[in-house]
């Protein structure tokens, strides 16, 4: 009845637009797990302390840039277990000339400064730590490489305790960040073919202690994971990123408040964020400092914290959508409009459910919601072709039966066109065919009148008062043919006694005949009487015609009688010359249970060999 296959293509060009994946669509998946990242709850950091740079330690210790004897007081006059993380570039000597004795603080405590890479050739340092590889992969095609790192002088490079590069994944096409959203950052990077390690990943190693890294890498994969000694391994991509967990509350203090504070054992991350000395990031929670992001990724990878997003959660994703898809397709032109609703919304929330609960229990991203997103639009599409597919047919039926049935009764068939088989369809039915007897003065008389619209009036009205006695008996008419009216009575609704409404409409239209006739010899015009012949049988019922025109009648032997028998009715008069009104077969008349009949007479019409034996009304 709908017709689905528009449905289809809707559904193969959002199949489509999701393996292609373009730019909008990637944006919205990321907006979504950003929404999930938001979602999970606020977990409390110990070990890990913020040290801002901020306006109260300006105040107290001067303009930025400081001299660097004040970075190495505030270390030395703080806990001797502290291990201290500069997320601050020392990539120029110091223009007070304290670099010597920053030096001697980096040396005497656990400390790591970073570096970060530029565009700019420049060959380093050497590397700050060995990185074996093995697994037969080239880690050079694997990880991201820059043209140069941007290091701390030697001076303070050579006394800190380790250097990692501060950097994201690159904000390139499909990669986390391409938004410039840091939502990942590589593990290692390669510059000058020379492997650099994250300030996190460095960070690792000196809190356990390490002297190496272990990477493996192979051809088909590209990095697996990288470990440290005998520690876990660390999953990564292929380019050995790691995404970020950033549901971490870290603890946080000034500057200046450092030598007075219990930090024992704490790792402390050296930002800046006083007005106008850095930039805050983006990231799935807002905006953060750099410092920030770095204590975010240092706490994922010492946490072991592992988002699982790898290529074969797409290949999910995609086979997710297309079940979604024809789930919905299927429901809306299965169920009727409410439960259809109601099934659509609970894959829907099903898709939402399952990506939800996969990130908050397993840490695995998986993008529901633009399939979630094409389901709706798929279940718009469907409805809204279903509706007015439904519509159609409604008009349909309403411009093919209203001048045929009781509004009752097309009313009905709006609301449940089930009811209708347009294709035509075998069953058992009652017609009537009625005729006025007598009608040949009628004409004559108004033809010596020269009044050929007074004919047609008269006519019409005959028509007009029989038909709607047809209608509310639940009768169908099928047709007009000058005087004559032919109705059918158990389709296109079925009618579970249609032969005795059948019988009852004959009798209702030869009553209110004869209250007609009071009115036509006022107007000295003839007598008029009716003649009706019912029958009751099998045929086809349906639309036919051709594709420009279809009409809604019957075909059938049993019609045929119902007409023969309307033809009989002017043989059969009673004792004052009227016609029969009504004649039908025993057929009909075994049917009848509150009509009584009495026989006629035993005739044989055109068409059958037996006698039949005809009936009319007591």
């Amino acid at each position: 009845m709908y017709n689905w296959k528009t449905v289809l293509v809707t559904i193969g060009l959002l199949f489509g637009l999701k393996v292609w994946n373009p730019y909008f669509i990637e944006n919205i998946s990321w907006s979504w797990f950003d929404f999930l990242h938001q979602q999970k709850q606020i977990e409390h950091v110990d070990d890990i302390v913020l040290v801002d740079i901020d306006e109260k330690s300006l105040e107290e210790y001067g303009q930025f840039p400081w001299p660097r004897n004040i970075y190495a007081d505030l270390m030395m006059n703080s806990s001797e277990s502290l291990t201290h993380v500069f997320a601050i570039k020392f990539a120029e000597e110091d223009r007070f000339g304290q670099d010597a004795t920053f030096a001697n603080a980096l040396d005497q405590r656990l400390s790591l400064l970073s570096s970060s890479p530029t565009n700019q050739k420049d060959t380093g340092s050497s590397p700050y730590v060995p990185t074996t590889t093995f697994g037969g992969g080239d880690i050079s095609e694997s990880i991201w490489n820059f043209n140069g790192i941007s290091s701390p002088i030697p001076q303070l490079e050579n006394a800190s305790w380790g250097v990692g590069v501060t950097v994201a994944t690159p904000s390139v096409e499909d990669t986390p960040n391409f938004d410039n959203t840091i939502r990942s950052a590589p593990l290692i990077v390669s510059a000058n073919d020379v492997i650099y390690p994250s300030l996190a990943l460095e960070t690792l190693r000196v809190l356990f202690n390490q002297d190496s890294y272990q990477t493996k890498v192979t051809p088909e994969v590209g990095i697996e994971w990288i470990r440290m000694g005998k520690q876990p391994p660390i999953e990564t991509t292929p380019t050995s990123d790691i995404m970020i967990s950033y549901w971490n509350s870290f603890d946080r203090i000034s500057a200046s408040d450092l030598p007075q504070s219990d930090l024992t054992n704490k790792v402390v991350i050296w930002g800046l964020t006083a007005e106008g000395l850095n930039n805050p990031i983006s990231t799935p929670v807002g905006v953060l400092y750099p410092h920030e992001v770095q204590a975010n990724q240092i706490q994922t990878v010492l946490q072991e914290v592992r988002i699982q997003q790898s290529y074969y959660l797409e290949f999910v994703e995609t086979f997710l959508l297309l079940i979604s898809l024809l789930g919905i397709l299927a429901v809306v032109y299965t169920f009727p409009t409410v439960l259809s609703g109601i099934a659509s919304l609970g894959i829907v929330g099903f898709q939402v459910g399952l990506g939800y609960y996969l990130w908050i229990y397993e840490l695995v991203l998986i993008d529901t919601f633009v399939s979630s997103m094409f389901s709706m639009i798929v279940f718009g599409h469907a409805s809204f072709n279903k509706y007015y597919k439904t519509y159609q047919l409604k008009e349909q039926i309403k411009k093919q039966f209203q001048k045929y049935l009781s509004p009752e009764m097309v009313e009905e068939l709006q609301k449940d066109p089930s009811k209708l088989k347009l294709g035509g369809e075998r069953k058992e039915m009652t017609f009537m065919f009625m005729d006025i007897c007598g009608f040949t003065p009628i004409s004559e008389a108004y033809k010596n009148r020269d009044d050929p619209e007074g004919l047609v009036e008269l006519i019409n009205k005959f028509l007009d008062v029989q038909t709607k006695i047809i209608i509310n008996n639940r009768g169908t008419i099928d047709k007009y043919m000058g005087d004559c009216i032919m109705a059918f009575w158990n389709a296109p609704l079925d009618c579970e006694n249609h032969a005795e409404m059948a019988v009852k409409t004959a009798i209702e239209c030869a009553e209110e005949t004869d209250k007609i006739k009071a009115e036509f010899k006022e107007k000295g015009l003839p007598d008029i009487n009716i003649g009706s012949g019912v029958n009751t049988g099998t045929c086809i019922v349906g639309n036919m015609g051709s594709e420009m025109r279809l009409d809604y009648s019957v075909i059938g032997d049993a019609v045929n009688l119902a007409a023969r028998l309307e033809a009989q009715t002017r043989n059969y008069k009673d004792e004052n010359g009227k016609v029969t009104p009504l004649l039908y077969p025993s057929f009909t008349q075994e049917k009848l249970k509150n009509i009584k009949s009495v026989e006629v007479d035993k005739i044989k019409v055109k068409g059958k060999e037996e006698l039949i034996t005809i009936y009319k009304p007591i």
